[in-house]
């Protein structure tokens, strides 16, 4: 009897045993996955701009320039296939894919919101696959264009704010090198004289809208 009990109790024993190694086995955390994001890479246009934000509040809000309104600042500025481009705070690209699509030049669109240089690349994507000779001639930057060197500009295209303007006729125009071709939508650069002033009528299914397009020549 006595060697019953002790098999019994033996039994006991090793099950209670196995039922807690079972339990902590159940319980015990679960190694952590590797990132996959690599700390040591910081965000940068080349990598998915969507993971990153601007650098700063951008200076002026995104709003579309109208086609036939790119085409006429860049006729404006008689941009040619010798010129480089810049425009500042280019958006969706569409100033700089057109100075090279339509008129042969190199272009560079500077712009801090990586979501809009993200359009920027898509637009130029489809922009090349119709005329793929412009794959080398355009390149969009995510930069504060305050920060940019524009020394190499021969046209600047503006559609910002009046203030804005005014800090580029101070901060940015004094860099620029003699014959240079500023053109700016909508909006002057304060009490600097214009070469050149242009009225556009825009045809909207909401009615006419008149637009004004300034060029100065450096």
């Amino acid at each position: 009897m006595r060697n019953f009990w002790r098999y019994i109790l033996r039994f006991v024993l090793i099950a209670a045993i196995a039922l807690s190694t079972s339990i902590a086995c159940n319980f015990s955390p679960e190694p952590a996955k590797p990132s996959l994001v690599n700390p040591s890479i910081s965000a940068s246009p080349n990598n998915d701009p969507r993971a990153i934000e601007p650098e700063r509040t951008p200076d002026a809000p995104y709003l579309q320039t109208p086609h036939e309104i790119v085409s006429k600042m860049l006729t404006m500025a008689k941009v040619q296939t010798n010129d480089l481009v810049y425009d500042l705070g280019s958006g969706d690209g569409r100033i700089p894919i057109a100075a090279a699509q339509k008129f042969g030049a190199k272009a560079i669109g500077i712009e801090i919101d990586p979501e809009l240089i993200r359009d920027s690349n898509l637009e130029l994507n489809a922009a090349i696959a119709k005329t793929p000779e412009i794959r080398d001639r355009i390149k969009f930057i995510q930069q504060d264009f305050f920060k940019a060197d524009l020394r190499d500009a021969t046209v600047v295209t503006l559609y910002l704010l009046p203030k804005v303007n005014l800090r580029v006729r101070s901060e940015i125009l004094p860099k620029l090198k003699a014959g240079t071709r500023i053109v700016s939508y909508e909006y002057d650069l304060g009490d600097l004289p214009p070469t050149q002033t242009e009225k556009v009528i825009e045809k909207r299914q909401d009615g006419d809208r008149e637009h004004t397009i300034y060029l100065w020549i450096l």
